[in-house]
């Protein structure tokens, strides 16, 4: 999978994401549901387990930078 296509896909947070913790997403792609490891893509965020995510920028193999999808 290419950079281009993960960026913009939707995910769960399943491990809390923040600054010194490495985290943990599932985003649905290649028709299923795939494990990622995940930081913030702003540094200082903290973005609790069951968050909805985007995926701003993907390193593989397994690994994403997220932000909030929706303002809480």
């Amino acid at each position: 999978m290419d950079d281009a296509s993960m960026v913009g896909l939707m995910g769960r947070v399943t491990g809390t994401v923040g600054p010194g913790l490495v985290g943990e997403v599932i985003v649905r792609v290649r028709g299923g549901a795939e494990h990622f490891l995940a930081y913030a893509a702003a540094g200082t965020d903290r973005i609790e387990r069951g968050t909805v995510v985007m995926v701003v920028e993907y390193l593989p193999p397994r690994t994403v930078y997220v932000t909030a999808a929706y303002d809480s």
